[in-house]
């Protein structure tokens, strides 16, 4: 996988605390990568952090991306050759809460990442995971493409933006002389393991066991849903590539599912009751927080430059998200099948290639 690029590595990633970044870091263990994991704790109870005892297989270090000196002294000691910065705050919602900690963390806190990763003479590649909602959403039926305008209704959105519109920045006027700087732009991202707050799918399984109504609250919404693995094997990819021929890769690229795979928010509540084998959905009356109706990504830049493609369409990855939680709540071995999936896309992605 991936030319064995990540086999020795030293590995700096953000965010390893969360959902995605939990993901990552299994899958960086067993490319035989070195990773260190700088985040804040876990803030869900449980978690896919603490269920997988992920600081038991890397080091792992609690900090915020804010805190400059702690920062620094982290890159100072792990030397990372990578980095993967997830670390963010990631709720649509909960920006509207909380807008000068989602601007502070999302954006300010990237910029702490670039200088400490800029001090730190090893540094050689650097992907930093933006959002398919940085975009300037017109609700069009074509997916964005790398090349259209940054943008974003909400505080969420516009934080991710600016945090593209400072990568280029900063790429621009530091790559001669640092390291090479791509962004990766991700749709919504399923996968067993996600306990976060106002996020359809944990909404749906917590409901579920619960033996409560599924409540949805914008059903014809349409999202570019995906599991976890596919952007992930996308940042991978995009790491071996800005390792191997640097600046040719440090560009903006968008990881999505394909157009036949893009699903509403209904369809993907009745696919998770379908194989949990129980639930019923009733739609919830909207507050008025503006929320998306249309969005979807092209990710022809990707195919085309990375040979990167999805493996799973989502079906299939409702159905093994589901088989996880099933598993987790039955008591059943999840770090087995958390590492049996990981193999299993392994193979689906290798043969798509």
């Amino acid at each position: 996988m991936f030319n064995n690029i990540y086999k020795g590595k030293r590995v700096l990633l953000t965010g390893h605390t969360g959902f995605k970044g939990g993901w990552l870091a299994l899958w960086l263990k067993t490319l035989g990568a070195q990773v260190a994991g700088y985040s804040l704790p876990p803030n869900t109870n449980p978690s896919f952090f603490e269920v997988l005892k992920i600081d038991s297989k890397i080091k792992s270090v609690f900090g915020d991306i804010l805190d400059v000196k702690e920062l620094e002294k982290v890159f100072s000691e792990v030397k990372p050759q990578i980095v993967f910065h997830l670390a963010a705050q990631p709720l649509v919602r909960l920006s509207y809460a909380e807008p000068v900690l989602t601007y502070k963390t999302n954006v300010i806190g990237t910029l702490n990442m670039f200088e400490a990763a800029r001090k730190c003479s090893g540094v050689k590649a650097f992907v930093n995971i933006t959002t398919d909602k940085c975009y300037e959403n017109k609700e069009i039926r074509r997916g964005y493409k790398e090349t259209d305008p940054m943008g974003g209704y909400d505080m969420y959105s516009s934080s991710k933006g600016c945090s593209e519109i400072l990568s280029s920045s900063y790429r621009r006027s530091f790559l001669k002389t640092g390291y090479a700087l791509a962004t990766a732009r991700a749709g919504n991202v399923i996968g067993g393991g996600d306990w976060a707050l106002d996020r359809l799918v944990p909404d749906c399984i917590k409901s579920i066991n619960e033996n409560q109504t599924v409540e949805i609250r914008n059903p014809l919404a349409i999202r570019p849903w995906q599991h976890v693995l596919e952007p992930l094997s996308g940042y991978l990819l995009l790491g071996q590539k800005l390792l191997e021929e640097r600046e040719k890769f440090a560009e903006g690229f968008n990881f999505g599912p394909e157009k036949n795979s893009v699903y509403s928010v209904a369809e993907v509540a009745k696919k998770i009751i379908k194989y949990y084998g129980k639930g019923e959905i009733l739609v919830h009356k909207r507050d008025n927080l503006h929320e998306a109706g249309l969005l979807t990504l092209n990710i022809n830049k990707a195919k085309k430059r990375l040979g990167w493609a999805p493996s799973w369409n989502t079906e299939r990855t409702i159905k093994n998200t589901v088989k996880w939680y099933k598993d987790f709540y039955d008591g059943k071995n999840i770090e087995g099948l958390t590492f049996a999936q990981i193999k299993e896309y392994e193979e689906n992605f290798a043969a798509g290639r």
